[in-house]
């Protein structure tokens, strides 16, 4: 039986051979014997396979002796919730958020919705499942319940802002046909009954594990274009669209124009810092500048750590940050147990608007316009290493300041650029700044591409 869908943050793989329910089934069983739960909560995504898979698991938990709780169709962060809300020793969501109809995964964690990845246990299940040995637990088989934790949920979600403060909006949803719709309607709900003035306008709204609309990936061009429109159509506010496990949002201004997630990471570092002077605030280092900037200019600690969420938050932890963000759209938060939320952030930006009476584009424009980018792009070579080296060396002459806290960043007078390895598939990313000079992202981008295409 192949293993190749043990990632390096989470489970992901084709179903068949490299997911199915026998693995599913040895997953549950090699979880409750490295951690030793007494009681786990599970959830899936809207995939037609991830209610069999979690049903495997469930099973292989509770021939170990833990109790289970089925929490139900939930987004990722719907367990992360139940993570620490609940008195559980840990969670695994089914999902397999933007990947192709024909995969499926798992996110895993401990107690507190601590992130089980490589090295801290990952590696360990996936020797267990290989091994297929468990050892007999002498406990009598757990027990199986299902329980919702939507209302504690959307209570702990409305915490992060002033409901009170929230001035009329209008909001174009896009949940992708995925896990995310029956949470903007439980919102939606105890909004009205506080008297929000916030109108959702629904599209793609409807669970659907056979995606009518395509797969809920809205960092692909195509995939935002129904949201732009319905925007623009309706003269909305804001445009918020998730992935399928809705663990990232992006967003878009009230002309229905795609915001990157880097300048969203600067606003929210803001909305915090005004709050809460002096605080911690932790970055990626694909693309930094801006943030950095913002967070100096607000009287914040600007840290930067690792790309990818085990680094995140372990980092955040470590330093009691307040918030994380990562220009791939996934924000973390304290209050959050350190963990990502697709639906903080959109509520958050909600707030700044209502509280500055700007709009969206007037709130971003200044940034963009000061630290322009590239956007992520990502390049299929031969060797990750030698290509990264070669860059390194051709630019190694002007001396740069150089960084590798992930992949290599070198930073020039009025530009830098960080190219890595991506940690789940085989390419390199590379992303790109400047300093209020769109020209010279361009001309760099193109003179890098040609550097990588040609190795």
């Amino acid at each position: 039986m192949s293993l190749s869908c043990f990632k390096a943050y989470d489970i992901r793989g084709k179903l068949g051979d490299e997911l199915n329910e026998e693995l599913s089934y040895r997953i549950g069983r090699a979880y409750a014997q490295h951690f030793a739960p007494r009681r786990m909560v599970l959830g899936s995504d809207i995939r037609h396979s991830s209610e069999p898979l979690k049903k495997a698991i469930a099973r292989g938990l509770m021939e170990a002796g833990v109790d289970v709780i089925d929490i139900g169709m939930t987004g990722t962060e719907e367990i992360y919730f139940a993570a620490f809300h609940l008195d559980v020793d840990g969670g695994i969501e089914v999902t397999a958020s933007h990947n192709p109809v024909d995969y499926n995964g798992m996110k895993l964690v401990k107690k507190g919705a601590v992130p089980i990845s490589g090295d801290s246990g990952l590696r360990d299940i996936e020797a267990l499942v290989e091994a297929n040995q468990f050892s007999e637990s002498g406990k009598k088989a757990g027990n199986y319940s299902q329980a919702s934790i939507l209302q504690p949920y959307v209570e702990h979600l409305l915490s992060y802002i002033d409901p009170q403060k929230i001035k009329p909006l209008r909001v174009v949803t896009n949940a992708g046909n995925g896990a995310a719709g029956h949470v903007i309607d439980a919102m939606e709900n105890r909004l009205k009954e506080l008297g929000v003035p916030l109108e959702f306008i629904k599209i793609h709204h409807e669970p659907d594990g056979d995606f009518p609309h395509g797969i809920p990936n809205p960092l692909i061009p195509a995939n935002r274009i129904d949201t732009a429109n319905a925007v623009v159509e309706h003269k909305a506010d804001m445009g918020i669209a998730w992935d399928g496990d809705f663990d990232r949002c992006f967003l878009f201004d009230e002309h229905g124009e795609f915001i990157e997630g880097y300048y969203i990471v600067g606003l929210l570092a803001k909305a915090f810092l005004d709050k809460s002077p002096g605080e911690k605030i932790i970055h990626d280092p694909r693309l930094t500048w801006n943030t950095i900037d913002i967070v100096k200019q607000a009287g914040g600690q600007a840290i930067q750590t690792r790309t990818g969420h085990a680094f995140i938050k372990e980092r955040m932890r470590k330093e009691n940050a307040i918030y994380g963000g990562e220009m791939s759209a996934h924000h973390y938060f304290r209050d959050f147990a350190y963990c990502d939320s697709g639906m903080i952030p959109w509520l958050l930006v909600a707030e700044l608007l209502s509280g500055t009476g700007l709009p969206l584009s007037t709130l971003v424009r200044e940034r963009i316009e000061a630290y322009p980018c590239s956007g992520e792009i990502n390049f299929t070579v031969e060797n990750s290493t030698e290509s990264i080296e070669r860059i390194r060396q051709h630019y190694h002459s002007d001396n740069p300041t150089e960084d590798k806290t992930d992949g290599i960043s070198m930073e020039f007078l009025d530009w830098r650029f960080n190219i890595r390895a991506s940690n789940t598939e085989p390419l390199l990313r590379l992303n790109i700044e400047s300093k209020n000079n769109s020209a010279l992202v361009r001309s760099k981008t193109n003179e890098l591409a040609e550097l990588l295409m040609s190795s």
